[in-house]
């Protein structure tokens, strides 16, 4: 039998673009903490490329380390405004964040 040169295991949309939407939105959950519902987002150590500050502990979360960015999932300005003002938490710190 020949062998096949398609790729496989990419989902394209029709353009034969990978639609990242998708496979964002794969990762990115929706939970419910005591202030009401956020979406978060695992970021792998391997994609994290920036310093940020954890709201949290107020600490630096260095390129390299895991974390999870959160933003509102039930604000009250917009979509496009909660996505603006989502904010990169370490791990445990968003684990303990009631």
């Amino acid at each position: 039998m020949p062998r096949s040169n398609r790729p496989r295991g990419q989902r394209r949309d029709d353009d034969g673009e990978v639609d990242l939407n998708r496979v964002l939105a794969g990762r990115r959950r929706t939970v419910a903490k005591r202030d009401g519902e956020w979406n978060v987002q695992p970021i792998a150590a391997a994609s994290a490329t920036k310093h940020y500050i954890c709201p949290a502990c107020g600490l630096d979360i260095g390129p390299g380390v895991a974390h999870t960015v959160a933003w509102r999932a039930d604000g009250l300005m917009g979509e496009a405004d909660d996505l603006a003002a989502r904010r990169h938490w370490h791990l445990h710190c968003w684990k303990i964040k009631p």
